[in-house]
C-alpha cells in the first residue's frame, strides 16, 4: 500500500509524466506534475518564467512547491528534471517518499527529445539534435550522482507498470 509519496526522478523526456499517470492510476493515487503545479501556482509558463527570472529564482520555487507536497495525501509526483539536482531536494525526497530513478540510454533519450515539444522546454529549445545529444551527456555528467542516489532505478525501454508496482510491494 503506498502510504508515502513516490517521487519519479529522471532526465527531461524520460517518461516521469506519461508512467506517472499510469502508475498514479493503477495505485488509485493522485498524480501531481511538479512543473504543472509551479505553472499554475506562478501563473506562467516555466519557458516565460525562465526567461523573467532565471534559472537560480525558478529553482527555489521549485524547491518550496516541492516542500510543500510534504503534508499532502501520498501520491505520485514526477519532478522536473533537475529538481532533484537543487539544495538538498533528493534527500528530502528520500526522507519523505519513495523514490524511483527512471533512466534510458543518452541516444534514445535525445532521438525522443528532439521529437517532442521543444518549445515547452527552454533548457534544449533551440538545439539540433547532435546539440541535444552533447547536452544531454554534459548535464547527466552532472546530474546522475543526484539521480542515483534514488531508492529504486528503472530502465523505462524496459519497464513493465504492473511488475514495478509488485516488485516495490505498493499494491496489498
Amino acid at each position: 500500500m503506498l502510504d508515502k509519496h513516490l517521487f519519479l526522478v529522471g532526465f527531461m523526456g524520460v517518461g516521469k509524466t506519461t508512467n506517472g499517470k499510469k502508475l498514479a492510476q493503477i495505485l488509485q493515487r493522485n498524480f501531481i506534475d511538479l512543473d504543472e503545479l509551479f505553472v499554475a501556482q506562478e501563473g506562467m509558463s516555466i519557458t516565460d518564467y525562465f526567461k523573467i527570472h532565471g534559472e537560480a529564482d525558478f529553482r527555489k520555487k521549485e524547491r518550496d512547491i516541492l516542500r510543500q507536497l510534504g503534508d499532502k495525501e501520498p501520491a505520485v509526483i514526477a519532478t522536473g528534471g533537475g529538481a532533484p539536482c537543487f539544495f538538498d531536494n533528493m534527500e528530502w525526497m528520500n526522507e519523505n517518499g519513495i523514490t524511483i530513478y527512471f533512466q534510458m540510454p543518452y541516444q534514445a533519450l535525445a532521438q525522443r527529445l528532439a521529437a517532442s515539444k521543444r518549445q515547452k522546454r527552454p533548457l534544449i529549445q533551440h538545439l539540433s539534435e547532435e546539440e541535444l545529444l552533447d547536452f544531454i551527456t554534459d548535464r547527466m555528467a552532472y546530474r546522475h550522482p543526484f539521480y542515483a542516489k534514488a531508492a529504486h532505478h528503472i530502465n523505462v525501454l524496459e519497464l513493465d507498470m504492473k511488475q514495478l508496482v509488485k516488485q516495490l510491494g505498493l499494491l496489498a
